[in-house]
């Protein structure tokens, strides 16, 4: 380790100062000035991995900073300590700002065939108790964690299969892995880049005490016996949390540590002495020294932020609060931005093709039925009453900032035109209404739709009494039924719920290169055909197959862009999936790119004035890399 501790130090005065002689140009974090005066921590040069991540603020148009001060924000349920880890957004690799897959943690990467993927580490790098962070950590997450059936009873991750077969995995050497695949796996890299990302790494130094292949048996019963855990298996699991981040103890790799144990309603991330980031200038990011998550009410995040008790704040702010935030800016000493988020839809219509009852389900499939629903929307109205007109009046397609953006894709079926919708329906044979001008189903029952929420946030329901309006005038009545979140997925799973509201495609910002497959029936939470998803998901185990041909053609083109290895082919393929959409209105979107309110304290430096605000990608703040904010005054 000294050899390599020696290397660091001298690659890294001719990083940042141009000269072996100029070692001296790296600033030594001043709240931990003390601790390597008194040797209780190593300095700079060697707590930084040999070949750093070397951030160029400058060049990115952004203010080097300094160190120092405390980033505050709110949150409203213990389980967003995990935020800590989505926006510290320290990846194997990682999007950068033009959603280019970038390496981080990983010096480089090599990749062949879209199938062979070679992982070349950072020399010397350490975890945040000291510890090296080494191909050791990938040898034991892979054989010790994801293939230990009392550790993962369903064996690997779906995302390192292909075709059903795990990679191959080799140590090439101390700092180099490699994971190769008989055909491609386009899924492996935005997965390890994602805002809840794939670990494939554990930090097996501080683990193996908890694993019954390395600790005493006995010894092993008897911590899970103090942990009240059940047995070995279950410790190892509670102790291994790198994304919950709830575990002090476990090291990590992120720009802060918790250093707060759960249960508790202010959590600490304390900065992490070996970050592998480094700026120009010879100081090692973050700039800020601890990163602050208050517990609060959700209901009463607004008026916390808009009296200044947070430094950054979007969760649980909406739209309707920015009035009231914007008047409150001088007093607070804040500033209010809108960022527009990416999503596909902000909010869209989930038609269950998977619905129990018979009659529904032979209803919802038709596609001229849907559009009318789609059509008797008055768009318009909604993104004025409730969106101030800012919002793109959009199916739930890709944002025109994709490069598959159609606006066929974005505007099919969503002018307002009730005498269209009347007459798709007419010539359904759902000509015949009762006497209060309901149209009546093909058994006599009136048409009512229950729209089923997760009764989680009013502007669902808001939206919804605008839906009623127009769709009264097409002779459909319209129900809403909230629930509880796990309540209302379980009722949609089981077919109970005719039809939902949720948001619409996480990623309306795709390219090419990014999986396309939440435009088919690939998972159990697309609300549009749960069973179809659980069929792909347990492999056929359960669920029903696809029995629709659009859904069929679907799931084929996606099954076709597994196996793509160039970006012509795999943009055709997204193109045809989005014509599909387009056509059969699947799922009825009504707005998107709706803007997103952030709340930042007015000398907040390095934060975009416009960004994009999305969960996957961009783990909403994380593309902007916290680490690099600093305050001015």
């Amino acid at each position: 380790m000294n050899v390599v501790r020696t290397v660091a130090a001298l690659v890294l005065a001719g990083l940042l100062a141009g000269s072996p002689a100029e070692a001296a140009k790296l600033i030594e974090t001043p709240v931990l000035a003390g601790a390597v005066a008194k040797g209780e921590m190593p300095p700079l040069a060697e707590r930084l991995p040999a070949e750093p991540a070397i951030v160029d603020l400058a060049g990115e148009g952004l203010q080097p900073g300094r160190h120092g001060g405390d980033l505050r924000m709110l949150i409203s349920r213990s389980k967003d300590l995990r935020l800590m880890v989505v926006y510290g957004y320290t990846r194997l690799v990682g999007y950068d700002r033009n959603f280019d897959i970038k390496p981080d943690l990983l010096k480089a990467i090599s990749v062949k065939e879209g199938r062979i993927f070679t992982l070349s580490l950072r020399r010397g790098h350490r975890w945040s108790d000291g510890q090296p962070f080494d191909s050791e950590d990938f040898r034991y997450y892979w054989e010790d964690v994801a293939n230990n059936p009392e550790l993962s009873p369903n064996g690997p991750p779906r995302s390192l299969l292909v075709d059903g077969e795990p990679p191959l995995f080799e140590i090439v050497d101390e700092n180099t892995v490699r994971y190769s695949w008989a055909k491609p796996n386009p899924f492996f890299l935005p997965r390890l880049a994602g805002a809840s990302p794939l670990f494939i790494y554990r930090p097996a130094h501080y683990l193996k005490r908890f694993h019954a292949r390395y600790a005493e048996a006995k010894d092993l019963a008897a911590k899970a016996k103090a942990a009240k855990q059940r047995n070995w298996a279950a410790l190892h699991n509670r102790k291994d949390n790198l994304y919950k981040f709830d575990n002090p103890d476990l090291p990590t790799l992120q720009p802060w540590m918790n250093i707060t144990r759960p249960p508790a309603t202010r959590f600490v991330g304390q900065r992490n002495p070996y970050f592998h980031r480094v700026d120009k200038n010879g100081r090692q990011l973050p700039y800020f020294d601890r990163l602050i998550f208050s517990k609060s009410d959700g209901k009463l995040i607004p008026a916390k932020a808009g009296a200044g008790e947070a430094d950054l704040q979007s969760r649980n702010i909406f739209l309707k609060d920015f009035t009231f935030l914007k008047e409150n800016e001088k007093r607070g000493r804040y500033r209010v931005l809108l960022w527009r988020t990416a999503k596909g839809a902000h909010l869209a219509l989930y038609p269950n093709l998977n619905v129990n009852d018979p009659v529904w389900r032979k209803l919802l499939r038709q596609r001229d039925f849907r559009r009318a629903l789609s059509l008797a929307i008055e768009r318009t109205l909604i993104n004025q009453a409730l969106y101030f007109g800012l919002a793109l009046e959009h199916a739930n397609t890709v944002l025109p900032d994709s490069p598959l953006y159609s606006e066929d894709y974005a505007k099919a079926a969503t002018r307002y035109d009730p005498k269209a919708a009347n007459r798709l329906l007419d010539k359904l044979g759902l000509s015949k209404r009762d006497d209060e001008g309901t149209r009546l189903m093909p058994d006599g029952r009136p048409l009512h739709i229950i729209v089923e929420t997760a009764g989680e946030e009013t502007e669902q329901t808001d939206v919804l009494e605008l839906v009623r309006s127009g769709w009264a005038e097409i002779g459909v009545k319209l129900f809403t039924k909230p629930s509880q979140r796990e309540v209302f997925r379980n009722r949609i799973f089981s077919g109970e719920t005719v039809m939902s509201i949720w948001s619409g495609f996480e990623n309306g910002l795709a390219t090419p290169a990014m999986s396309p497959a939440a435009l088919a029936p690939t998972t159990q939470q697309s609300l549009q055909w749960p069973k179809w998803g659980q069929h792909f998901e347990t492999s056929g185990a359960a669920g029903e197959a696809p029995d629709m041909a659009p859904a069929q053609e679907l799931a084929k083109l996606n099954q076709a862009w597994r196996r793509a290895i160039d970006n012509k082919a795999q943009a055709k393929i997204w193109r045809r999936m989005l014509e599909i959409h387009a056509a059969e209105t699947f799922t009825i979107g009504m707005v998107a790119g709706v803007m997103q309110p952030v709340v930042a304290r007015a000398d907040l430096m390095n934060l975009p004035e416009e960004g994009v605000y999305n969960w996957d990608p961009g783990a909403q703040f994380g593309l902007y890399r916290p680490d690099t904010f600093w305050y001015k005054k």
